[in-house]
This record gives C-alpha cells, structure tokens and sequence, in this order.
C-alpha cells in the first residue's frame, strides 16, 4: 500500500480527503434542520448515510480500483453498458417517483440512480472503444457508435425526466469526441454526419408527441430575477438561496449558524449546499473551495496529458475531468440563476449516494493512470540502461 501511496497523484489524493470532509461537516450542518423537521428522523441520519458512501467509495477504490489495470477493463465495460441501458429502460416499469422524475430504484437501505452510474460506464466504455477503434485502424463512421449510444442514454435519461443528467451525459460523450485524435478533416466528416442524426432525433421527437420536460420543469426554464417570483417555486429555492449567499458576507455567521436552512431551503443538503456554505464560512473560504475545485481539475488534466501515448488512459482523465467539471457549473450556475435549475449535485459536498460513489470512483481511476503513468516511465528509463 505504501508503494501504491508514492506511486498516486498525491495531491489530487489528499484533495479528495480533504474536500470529502468538507462535504460531511457542510451536510451534516445544512442536513441536521430539515433531517428533524421534514423527513422525522435523526439530525445525524444524512451525515451518517454520507460518512458510510464515503468510506464504502474509498475503499472500493483503494482496494480494487487502485490495484486494476486499466487494460482489464475492457473484459466487464461491455456487461456494464448493457446494465447501464437496461436498468434505465426498467425505471419506466419499476421505477420511483422523487422531485417529479422517475429516476430511482428503491433498495430499502438504498436508493439507487441508474443515470448516475450511467456517466461513469459512459466514460469507460469509450475509453476502451476508441483505443480499440484507433489500434485496429477501423471506418472511420466506426467512431461514431459510442455517440449513437449516447444519444440513446440521452433520451433514456431526458424522457424520466431529467434533463440535467441528460445534458451532462451528452456533454460526457461530445467532449471526449473532441479529445481523439483523429484529424480536423475527419472530424469535420464525422459532426456533419452527427448533426444529420441529431436533426432526425429532434424532429422524431417532436413528431411522436412524447413531452421530454414535465410541467415544472417547462416552468423552471424561467430563471432570471428569481426574487421577483418568491411565492412562485419558480423562484423561491434560488431567491432563498440568494439570501443565504447575502447573510454569509465576507467571513460568514459561523458553522452551524444558518438561518436558511431552516426549511427556507429544501434542498439545503442537496442541490443548494454551496448557498450553506458561503453563508455559514464565508465569500472568502467559499471562494478558496472553488480554487481548490480548479486545482482538483488541473490535476486531473495533467495526469490525463502524461498518459498521451495511451488513448485509454487518456479519455479515462478527460472523461472525468469534463464529468466534474459539468457538474460544477451547472449546479453553481443553477444556484445563482444564470442558467435553469435542474437539481444537479455539487461535487463533494452534496448528499447523495449514486453520486457520490461514482465521481469519487471515477477520481480513482484517475489515481489508477497516475500510477500506470509512472509505471510506464520507469520501464522507459530502464529501457535505456
């Protein structure tokens, strides 16, 4: 294990840790309320469940991904993108209903949600399927399968509906597109042919008389100046939010000390965790935790560029860079009215089971090409001697 330590992007490690403590202190605040008030039970309970998704993703990581070459990947990513497409199709049949979307399988001790786990399968599966494209030399339309089954996990995930983990899921697969190599001609050739099938999609969809967006999500669309829409849900979560980011200040009204969390915000644990935390710490110590978040992002990146010689390796780190860097700015642009609210989690610190174990998985994986990174370089300067 010591070995495996030294041979990590330790920095990136020690962020990890650090932030997922982080999160825990700020859900455990912006929870303990609502935990009591409005769902009845413990004011520890989502701290508790959290604590347990952590130490569970943790070492899963350390245990098993940490230790799996990422070559081997490509004996279980087929089985897992079958899973991935059946279990979204069998939430329109078993399914549960939360916050207007059906997107969540109801476990007993766990709520399971496909979509979630959809995004990292959607990273591994085209890791795997480009580095086997580009080695073999296949068609070049050949690339264009992995965006054929995107857009179809696209409309899975859009039609529950959730068009927040839709549009991150087809920013996944488009930015990773970008990230292959395969010449500024033959990309060109390939989004004419891409634009062609998104336009049959659109208007299929727009034919079939099927309403990709409820009611409340159509209402949602109407974002800006949430303050003049309070009584409206429209504007009353965001407003509220607004609020707490104004009662924070420079230096906050310390850990704990929350007003907004007294059931003004919902979803203070959840979607609008970051208003908590700039009320309770602080403009200051909230803006040092978003440079930390750019630190964790350029980590993430440099370890991607040292793996150029492995196609592999590299969309792995590009995939889970674009992953959290998406869901960093549609959750803080959500939550400051620059865009629609689509409930979509902030990394780390957001409750959240799926979630939660898949980002810091994927961030494991990331680990995992780090030390492949090493490895590599160390048979290369042994080579020479």
């Amino acid at each position: 294990m010591k070995k495996t330590f030294f041979k990590m992007d330790i920095p990136l490690f020690l962020l990890m840790l650090l932030y997922s403590i982080l999160g825990l202190v700020i859900i455990l605040s912006a929870s303990s309320v609502s935990a009591v008030l409005r769902y009845h039970v413990s004011s520890y309970y989502f701290f508790l469940r959290q604590f347990l998704f952590i130490v569970a993703s943790f070492f899963i990581g350390i245990f098993i991904v940490l230790k799996l070459p990422t070559s081997k990947y490509k004996l279980f990513v087929p089985v897992l993108v079958v899973g991935a497409l059946a279990s979204l199709i069998g939430l329109f049949f078993y399914g549960i209903i939360s916050n207007n979307a059906k997107s969540w399988y109801e476990l007993g001790f766990f709520n399971l949600q496909p979509a979630e786990f959809t995004k990292s399968i959607l990273i591994l599966y085209m890791a795997i399927f480009y580095q086997n494209s580009l080695k073999k030399r296949r068609s070049l339309y050949y690339n264009l399968i992995p965006l054929a089954v995107s857009g179809v996990i696209f409309v899975l995930v859009a039609m529950q509906p959730d068009l927040g983990g839709a549009l991150i899921i087809g920013g996944i697969a488009f930015f990773i597109f970008l990230s292959i190599p395969l010449g500024k001609k033959n990309q060109l050739k390939l989004f004419k042919v891409f634009g062609i099938g998104l336009v049959i999609l659109a208007i299929s969809i727009l034919y079939s008389g099927t309403d990709l967006l409820s009611s409340k999500q159509l209402q949602r669309l109407q974002f800006q100046n949430p303050c003049s829409r309070y009584t409206e849900d429209t504007g009353y979560q965001v407003c509220n939010g607004f609020i707490a980011i104004h009662n924070g200040g420079l230096f906050g009204k310390g850990l704990g000390n929350s007003t907004q969390k007294y059931l003004y915000l919902p979803e203070a644990h959840t979607d609008f965790v970051f208003p908590i935390l700039v009320e309770e710490l602080g403009t200051i110590v909230s803006i040092l935790v978003l440079v930390g978040y750019l630190y964790i992002l350029y980590r993430i990146l440099k370890v991607g560029k040292e793996a150029r010689g492995n196609i592999r390796n590299m969309i792995l780190c590009y995939g889970t860079f674009v992953f959290l860097l998406l869901h960093l700015l549609v959750n803080l642009m959500g939550v400051l009215a620059l865009i629609p609210l689509t409930g979509v989690p902030l990394p780390f610190l957001s409750y959240g089971g799926s979630f939660t174990i898949n980002f810091l998985l994927m961030l494991f994986v990331v680990e995992r090409v780090a030390i492949e990174n090493k490895q590599m370089k160390l048979e290369k300067e042994m080579a020479r001697l």
